[in-house]
């Protein structure tokens, strides 16, 4: 069964970085497009990121650009979000997510497996 742990949140202040981690097991993160959630309290689960097989990405709203940047290593089964530039309004739990689909998608419905989730907390 595919398992999803995502890991790497914690407090921050605003201007810093993070780099979130997500770990697949009991398959092959090469055979999934993988992507990025995140959840402040009181909202509706927001698309950040995602990256297909190939490699190719696609990234959430404008909130996204020039700060978060995900990647995988299939050799180390492992997909990144490397935030930059952290801002208050960044806070939430980080999700990241798997499917075996293979167009990107941003909703997440479109995702079958997902993580515990990570909380990224950011002080201004």
């Amino acid at each position: 069964q595919v398992q999803l742990v995502d890991s790497g949140g914690g407090l921050v202040q605003a201007g810093g970085s993070l780099r979130l981690s997500c770990v697949i097991s009991g398959g092959s993160v090469s055979r999934y497009r993988m992507g990025w959630f995140r959840q402040a309290p009181g909202k509706e689960r927001e698309f950040v990121a995602a990256i297909r097989r190939d490699g190719e990405t696609t990234s959430g709203g404008d909130f996204v650009k020039g700060r978060f940047t995900i990647t995988r290593d299939n050799a180390k089964n492992t997909v990144w979000l490397q935030m930059h530039s952290l801002k208050p309004e960044d806070t939430a739990v980080y999700y990241c997510a798997a499917s075996a689909a293979l167009l990107l998608s941003r909703s997440p419905s479109a995702y079958d497996y997902w993580g515990q989730g990570t909380q990224v907390t950011v002080s201004s």
